[in-house]
């Protein structure tokens, strides 16, 4: 007799992962499945729409490391099941974060004995630094105001309206004041000597930038510490300088030594600095450093054990991974003084033949400093029939993904164009996004502007056509437009 076997459809093995049910039904989206799938099925569903993510190479919009040496990516992978927190039970994974925290003190010439031990703490990213430094001065300055028996409910913090989101989100989380300075049209960080005038008895502190989001420049955090300084003897104040230096903190040491921003400063307090943007590790670490001891009031630490020993803490999360704190150990090592000075002069190299390719079309307005970040910021000169949103939008045909976006308050009406030079960004690369960008405008130039044009302004300014018959006009001719290129491309394929 014959024996067969009739397989059904719950026997995956047959089945190749495309073949099988789990890929050709759809998954509920926003809950969850009543049975599981196999692993295989799983790993393909989300990995093939991950696909459609942009490439994280061609980010040219972020700050943040998209490359690292494989030996690293190995140290980070060996450690992705360690719980920072857990000191205790990881006490060399501590100890490397304690020398990532006194080297980048040092690095920021804080005024520390060979044996001295420096304060800060490795976090999430600037964001949660910045929370931290914040939260440091307004518990400083709310201490002095009752021992001097003041009303101490009203603290504000000035810095310029360039100042990256978290600012505000301190701001509003804590329940300080925001002071901004605005800006003009060609002056796009913070005036220091508008800021000084902004300072009253309740300000916490001023908030100077080291590599401004919007262009790449540097405050001129020296003639701020100056200014203060005057003003502190005239008033009686002692009003302190915090720097934000997420994307520059890792960037001045080696291309700009002789630029003085940090520690030597006597009125910089706290500085936070982006681990994870130039301090060349992936996404997830940042650090915030203070001058000594008796800048972070110990009212803020606490002290825990139940872990297995104490543990002082100063941050808002508590659990964390150590991959990124072990990662920027590692480059600190790696690479040197000599290696980040290295990296650092060949992507500003590569923002300078960026930028001159830029000014070879004619077509661009150069935003951005030579002296700050390593990016170029830029935008048209002539935007009346096409924008810098429109340039963006056809770029991304070409992978980049390039922002655009308006200057804050009060310069809304300037729009730019940005590309962040990061250190797997190359010279070619960048050679190339001048032939993409050259060719988005050829093309550009031959479509008819989305901007309406008013009907005033139509045939002469006779007022012939209305402004409803001109949108029609328009919206044929891309229509027009667009089936021509699809019969092209038709004839092209056959």
């Amino acid at each position: 007799m014959v024996l067969s076997k009739t397989f059904s459809e719950s026997d995956e093995s047959i089945h190749s992962t495309f073949a099988s049910r789990y890929v050709r039904n759809s998954l509920p989206r926003f809950t969850m499945p009543e049975n599981s799938i196999p692993k295989e099925a799983a790993y393909q569903i989300i990995n093939d729409e991950l696909m459609l993510d942009g490439n994280p190479r061609l980010n040219l919009a972020s700050f943040v490391t998209t490359w690292m040496e494989p030996e690293c990516d190995k140290l980070m992978m060996a450690a992705i099941n360690k719980n920072y927190v857990d000191m205790d039970e990881y006490p060399v994974t501590t100890e490397l974060q304690n020398r990532c925290v006194n080297i980048i003190a040092r690095l920021f010439n804080a005024p520390l004995e060979d044996s001295e031990t420096a304060v800060g703490v490795g976090t999430v990213g600037s964001s949660e630094a910045i929370m931290l430094a914040g939260l440091a001065f307004k518990r400083k300055w709310q201490n002095k105001r009752k021992a001097e028996g003041k009303p101490f409910d009203k603290p504000n913090i000035v810095t310029g309206a360039n100042v990256q989101v978290c600012w505000e989100k301190f701001a509003r989380y804590f329940e300080v004041e925001l002071k901004e300075v605005k800006l003009s049209e060609g002056y796009y960080v913070m005036d220091p000597a508008k800021a000084v005038e902004m300072v009253d008895e309740n300000t916490i502190c001023v908030a100077a930038i080291l590599g401004s989001t919007l262009n790449g420049e540097f405050e001129d955090v020296k003639l701020l510490n100056d200014l203060l300084t005057e003003k502190n003897k005239e008033t009686g104040w002692d009003t302190p300088i915090h720097v934000d230096a997420a994307s520059g903190g890792f960037i001045a040491p080696f291309l700009y030594p002789e630029l003085e921003w940090d520690f030597r400063l006597p009125l910089v307090k706290s500085i936070n600095v982006s681990g994870h943007k130039y301090g060349l590790v992936y996404a997830g670490i940042g650090w915030v450093v203070w001058r000594n001891k008796e800048d972070l009031p110990e009212e803020l630490i606490f002290h825990i054990n139940y872990l297995g020993a104490d543990q002082p803490t100063f941050t808002l999360n508590f659990s964390k991974g150590s991959s990124q704190v072990i990662a920027q150990y590692y480059q600190l090592i790696r690479l040197g003084f000599e290696g980040y000075r290295n990296v650092m002069e060949n992507c500003h190299e590569n923002a300078m033949v960026l930028k001159e390719g830029l000014e070879k079309t004619g077509r661009f307005n150069i935003v951005s400093k030579d002296e700050g970040v390593p990016l170029v910021a830029f935008s048209l000169k002539d935007n009346k029939r096409h924008d810098e949103f429109e340039v963006a939008e056809l770029l991304r045909r070409f992978g980049w993904i390039v922002p655009a976006y308006t200057m804050p308050a009060d310069a809304q009406h300037i729009t730019v164009l940005r590309v962040v030079i990061r250190e797997d960004f190359s010279r070619t690369l960048a050679e190339r996004l001048v032939l993409d960008i050259t060719k988005v405008l050829h093309e550009l130039d031959s479509l008819p502007s989305k901007v309406l044009v008013p009907a005033s302004e139509q045939n002469g300014r006779n007022g012939k056509k209305t402004e409803i018959e001109t949108q029609r006009e328009v919206t044929t001719y891309w229509r027009k437009f667009v089936s021509e290129r699809k019969a092209n491309n038709k004839n092209k394929i056959c």
